[in-house]
């Protein structure tokens, strides 16, 4: 049960899944998966479809956009969320720097988990129309 629990303080984190309820991110958590990976294995790769999203439970990874370091992330960090609305491509590489523990919810699942739970689809569109006005007022400020 500490491990779950674990998984939905890491889920409730997820900026896409911020505004979902602690039953809501129960639904999202059983459609999941616990994934373990040693350092150097890679996450995504830059211009590959997205099929799955990772949360980060322990460990970090390096982000990079084209051979460019843009982050780094640990625990409570997530990884090609939006490859759980669309396959679109991946827009960064992302390599595990030490061993991990991921949780990983593939896109069937995640739409299983909408069709299930529809008060989820609108938190999750509301949490999308905040990011695309945050960007928005950064390039247009």
């Amino acid at each position: 049960m500490a491990r779950r629990e674990t998984y939905l303080d890491h889920l409730a984190s997820v900026p896409l899944f911020s505004a979902c309820s602690r039953r809501e991110l129960g639904k999202i958590a059983k459609a999941g998966d616990e994934l373990k990976v040693k350092a150097g294995h890679v996450l995504t790769s830059q211009g590959d479809a997205g099929r799955e999203a990772y949360v980060i439970v322990d460990g970090s990874a390096t982000v990079k956009r084209g051979n460019r370091k843009v982050a780094t992330l640990g625990p409570g960090e997530s990884v090609g969320e939006l490859a759980l609305l669309d396959h679109g491509p991946r827009t960064a590489t992302v390599v595990a720097d030490t061993d991990m523990t991921l949780f990983v919810v593939g896109a069937r699942q995640f739409a299983a988990v909408l069709e299930d739970v529809p008060t989820l689809s609108r938190k999750v569109m509301a949490s999308l129309a905040g990011r695309i006005r945050e960007l928005d007022s950064k390039i247009f400020s």
